[in-house]
């Protein structure tokens, strides 16, 4: 069984579904904090391989759901640089296990560390929030 760096938004419960979905699974799973990680655009890159630049966008953020931001209006640099400064907008879980790294839940490394899984139709990519409730909580970062 693999060992899974799994950055997510503290709090969220699609993240929660997915650690134990991958912890039942028999990984052992390396939670961190996405919204307090000191990314840099060449670190960040690295998770979105070859997708397009609007995939790169949390498609239930608050910015994108309003239509504020537009993910097919960004350049990589420019997405990145915005990612930067605005965590919530990247795309979750970024995930690092068997030598690769991936953003969401439904491609690769997640799909082989999940064939063992048995996901009885559950969907675990997406958010089960209401669209009209009031977006989750950010956690206040830790100033310690």
């Amino acid at each position: 069984m693999a060992t899974v760096d799994f950055y997510e938004k503290p709090g969220c419960g699609t993240n929660a579904r997915q650690k134990r979905a991958l912890q039942q699974a028999g990984h052992t799973v390396s939670a961190h904090d996405l919204l307090s990680e000191p990314w840099t655009a060449e670190r960040l890159r690295t998770f979105f391989g070859e997708t397009p630049v609007a995939s790169w966008f949390n498609p239930a953020a608050a910015q994108i759901k309003s239509g504020v931001v537009n993910p097919f209006d960004f350049a990589p640099d420019q997405a990145l640089a915005l990612m930067i400064e605005e965590p919530l907008l990247i795309r979750r879980p970024l995930v690092v296990a068997l030598g690769q790294t991936c953003a969401g839940f439904d491609r690769e490394p997640v799909l082989t560390l999940l064939q063992t899984f048995e996901r009885r139709d559950e969907d675990l990519e997406s958010c089960r929030r209401f669209a009209s409730a009031s977006p989750c909580p950010v956690p206040e970062p830790d100033r310690t």
